[in-house]
C-alpha cells in the first residue's frame, strides 16, 4: 500500500516538542510522553528533525555523526523504542537527513583539516586555492544562505565551501566515498525500522564543474523565461543520486519513502524529483508562499496538480515548517504580490491576528481537502503566531550572528509547545524548568489542554478534520474538478460526494445547493452563509 500518497505528516521539531528529563530541551522521551496526542490527533506519520550528535550551531543540521543520537535527545536505545511505540501506535516515523553538509566537528572534516592540500581526506569537502594575490580572496562570489561570503579560509591558505554557517562545510559528492557513506546512514536507520526520510536541501548537494560565479544568476528564478542554469542549486546530476537512493529504499520488504526539500520555486522543476524511479514526494513551497487570494491559490493549485500528473506522483501540500514564519503571523499582514517567508519580511507591516487565525484555519482546511499528502508543523494544530518580539540575547539562528544582527532568523516559529497550564514552561518541561526558548504568556490561552474541551478551538478543528478526512474514502482518490462559484471564492469537488469551499472575498456567500456541512472552519452566518476567510467541507 503506498501510504505515503495521502497521508497526513506531524513535523516533530525536536527541540521545542516535549522536554522529558527538565534541561530545557526536548528530547525523545517527551516525544514519547506525547505519542497518545499525535494519536489523537489524527495524524498518520511523524517526522523529526535531527537527533543526531551535533555542537548545535545550526539547530542540529550540523551532524558531527548520521548514524547516532545526540545525548542531550537521548540515546540509541530510547529512540529504537520510540520507533517500535509509534509503530504499536499506528504513526510511521520519517527521519531528517542532511545530505549537503555535516558539521566541522565530524570524523571526516577533522581529517580533512589535519590532512595536506591535495589529499584524499580534502576531496570529501570542497577545498581550493583563493583569487587574487596570494590567494587571499575567496574562489568565487558564492555567498552564504546565512550572510557573508560561502567561503573561509584555512591556515595553510586553501579555502573550504559552506553555503550556510562557516561551521558547515559542503560534501563533495563527485567523491565515491561520500555517496558510499551515505547510503551507508539510510540502511543504518532503515534496518532500525524508519519509515523514510526529509532530504535537507534536496535540490543542493552538486556543485558545476569549476565552480564558476554566480554573477546576474537570479535565484529564485523568475517563474516565466527560461530556466537558470545555477552553479550550486537544482543540477540535472543530482537526480543521479536519487535514483540509487530510490534502489535501496525499494529493496525493503515494505519499500521506504523520502520527501524532498526543493526550494526550486517552479512546479516542472519541481517534478523532476519525484519522477518514478526518485523520491516519493516533495515539499510543495509554491502553495506554502502563496498569498491569500483566490486567484493566486487557485493558480498554485492548478499548477502543481497539473505538474505531478505528468510524472504520476501525489502533491505534498505544506502551510508551513521551522525555516518559515508561521501562516498566522504569515496571513496577519496585507496579502499582496510579495511572498512572505520569513520573519523579516514582515517586521513593520501592520497585523491583524484574528484574521491571520482565521485565515490560517480555513488554509488548513483548503489544504487537507486537496489531493494528495500534506504536513503539519507543529503549533499549527494550536493556531500558534508567530515570536516576534524574541530578546536579542536568546536568539539561536546562526542567521542572527552571520547577518551581523540584521536578520532575525527563524527562532520565531520554534519557541516550545505550550501544553498545559497558565504559566510557561507551560507543561512543555517538568514545573520549575525553563525552555530553550522563551514562551509568550499569551500562550496560556493556547495550550493543547485548554483547547482539548473547547469546541471552537483550533485543535477541535484540527482533530475533526482529520477524523472526516480519513473517513471519506474519497480523499485518497488524486482528483479534483472546479466548480462554479462567484468571484474571490474557491470551489471543487472530489468523489464520491465531497466538496471544498472557500471565500477569500469581502461578503458572505451562500452554499451551493442542498449540501450537508461536514465541518466548517468558522461559524457560518445567521443565515447559513459562508463569512469571508472560511473553508467549509461539504457531502452530497
Amino acid at each position: 500500500m503506498n501510504w505515503w500518497r495521502n497521508a497526513v505528516i506531524y513535523q516533530i521539531y525536536l527541540r521545542s516538542f516535549a522536554d522529558g528529563d527538565g534541561d530545557g530541551i526536548g528530547d525523545i522521551a517527551g516525544i514519547r510522553s506525547r505519542l497518545e496526542y499525535l494519536t489523537d490527533l489524527g495524524v498518520d506519520a511523524l517526522w523529526i528533525n535531527p537527533w543526531y550528535p551535533s555542537p548545535l550551531q545550526d539547530a542540529g543540521y550540523d551532524v558531527a555523526d548520521y548514524r547516532d543520537i545526540a545525548p542531550v535527545f537521548g540515546d540509541l536505545a530510547q529512540a529504537e523504542e520510540l520507533l517500535a511505540e509509534a509503530h504499536s501506535a499506528g504513526l510511521r516515523v520519517l527521519l531528517d537527513i542532511v545530505p549537503n553538509h555535516c558539521s566541522d566537528q565530524h570524523p571526516w572534516f577533522a581529517q580533512a583539516l589535519a590532512a595536506p592540500i591535495g589529499s584524499a581526506a580534502r576531496d570529501r569537502f570542497i577545498f581550493r586555492s583563493g583569487r587574487g594575490p596570494g590567494g587571499t580572496e575567496p574562489p568565487n562570489d558564492w555567498r552564504s544562505q546565512f550572510g557573508g561570503p560561502a567561503w573561509s579560509r584555512l591556515p595553510d591558505g586553501q579555502w573550504f565551501l559552506h553555503l550556510y554557517a562557516p561551521e558547515q562545510p559542503d560534501f563533495n559528492w563527485s567523491n565515491v566515498e561520500v555517496r558510499a557513506d551515505f547510503e551507508k546512514t539510510l540502511r543504518f536507520w532503515f534496518d532500525r525500522g524508519v519509515d523514510g526520510f526529509r532530504i535537507d536541501v534536496a535540490h543542493g548537494l552538486i556543485k558545476a564543474d569549476g565552480l564558476p560565479d554566480i554573477g546576474e544568476i537570479a535565484w529564485p528564478p523568475a517563474r516565466t523565461g527560461s530556466m537558470a542554469d545555477h552553479p550550486h542549486w537544482d543540477r540535472d546530476e543530482v537526480h543521479d543520486v536519487y535514483r540509487t537512493w530510490r534502489q535501496i529504499a525499494d529493496s525493503y520488504p515494505e519499500p521506504r519513502v523520502f520527501v524532498a526539500e526543493a526550494w526550486v520555486h517552479r512546479p516542472e522543476r519541481l517534478v523532476r524529483y519525484v519522477r518514478p524511479d526518485e523520491l516519493h514526494t516533495a515539499f510543495n513551497f509554491d502553495f506554502l508562499l502563496t498569498g491569500w487570494t483566490a486567484e493566486t491559490m487557485r493558480v498554485a493549485i492548478d499548477e502543481t496538480l497539473f505538474s505531478h500528473r505528468m510524472v504520476g506522483a501525489p502533491p505534498t501540500w505544506v502551510l508551513s515548517n521551522h525555516d518559515v514564519a508561521r501562516e498566522v503571523s504569515r496571513y496577519a499582514r496585507a496579502q499582496s504580490a510579495t511572498r512572505l517567508r520569513h520573519l523579516d519580511d514582515l517586521l513593520g507591516m501592520p497585523a491583524d491576528f484574528t484574521v491571520g487565525l482565521r485565515r490560517a484555519r480555513a488554509a488548513a482546511l483548503l489544504m487537507l481537502a486537496l489531493p494528495g499528502s500534506a504536513y503539519i508543523y507543529q503549533g499549527e494544530e494550536l493556531g500558534l503566531p508567530e515570536v516576534e518580539d524574541l530578546p536579542d540575547d536568546v536568539l539561536d539562528d546562526p542567521k542572527w550572528a552571520q547577518s551581523g544582527h540584521t536578520s532575525r532568523g527563524r527562532d520565531g516559529c520554534r519557541v516550545p509547545l505550550p501544553w498545559t497550564g497558565d504559566t510557561p514552561p507551560f507543561g512543555f518541561g517538568p514545573p520549575g524548568s525553563t525552555p530553550w526558548l522563551p514562551q509568550p504568556p499569551s500562550w496560556s490561552e493556547l495550550t493543547a489542554a485548554r483547547q482539548v474541551t473547547d469546541p471552537g478551538s483550533t485543535l477541535t478543528l484540527y482533530r475533526a478534520a482529520l477524523r472526516v478526512r480519513r473517513s471519506q474514502l474519497g480523499l485518497g482518490e488524486e482528483h479534483l474538478e472546479w466548480l462554479d462559484s462567484p468571484a474571490g471564492v474557491l470551489y471543487f469537488g472530489r468523489p464520491p460526494g465531497f466538496s471544498c469551499l472557500v471565500n477569500f472575498s469581502a461578503v458572505p456567500v451562500a452554499l451551493p445547493g442542498d449540501a450537508e456541512v461536514l465541518l466548517a472552519s468558522d461559524e457560518l452566518t445567521a443565515d447559513g452563509r459562508v463569512p469571508t476567510d472560511t473553508a467549509v467541507w461539504l457531502a452530497g
